[in-house]
């Protein structure tokens, strides 16, 4: 089932924010509102991530619903795909599990956070009036999400911290 899949990875997630694991429990026992998955894509060097111009919510991470009978991995790697024209392998381990709202007249929602690290030289091919840029992570970006900041730089440190341990 999908949703045991999102709880899956709701587990495995490396971050947790907003009491996330324990809303998706009590969410489980009523009718689920949709879930939302996003890949948080940094660089190689991990001082970059790419994020995508959203109409409303300022620069964000590629993302969006996971569909009906979806699984929320798939969903992240689709929007990914739909968003930036990167088709890319996502990191085994979920970078984050959040609730948030994505919109003033939605009840918050489950969002699963994936990674993925790729060269900032690949070409994008996303959504017309979306377009994707790198931003360096120790600078500011507009975005209605202002926590998405520290959670990926802290998500980025983390990588780094285990590809320099890996390394040796």
């Amino acid at each position: 089932m999908i949703l045991d899949e999102a709880v899956a990875d709701a587990r495995l997630a490396a971050w947790e924010f907003d009491g996330a694991r324990a809303w998706l429990e009590e969410a489980r026992r009523h009718p689920m509102e949709p879930l939302a998955a996003e890949v948080w894509v940094t660089d190689p060097a991990f001082e970059h991530v790419l994020l995508v111009k959203h109409r409303v919510r300022g620069w964000v991470p590629p993302g969006g619903k996971v569909e009906p009978g979806e699984a929320p991995r798939a969903a992240a790697a689709r929007e990914l795909l739909e968003e930036t024209g990167l088709r890319t392998e996502l990191l085994p381990e979920p970078a984050a599990v959040a609730v948030r709202s994505y919109r003033a007249d939605w009840s918050p929602t489950l969002g699963l956070s994936y990674a993925a690290i790729v060269g900032r030289d690949v070409p994008f091919a996303g959504e017309q009036n979306q377009p994707a840029a790198w931003f360096r992570l120790d600078t500011g970006w507009d975005s209605v999400f202002p926590e998405d900041r520290e959670r990926i730089r802290a998500h980025a440190r983390r990588l780094a911290a285990g590809r320099a341990v890996g390394s040796h």
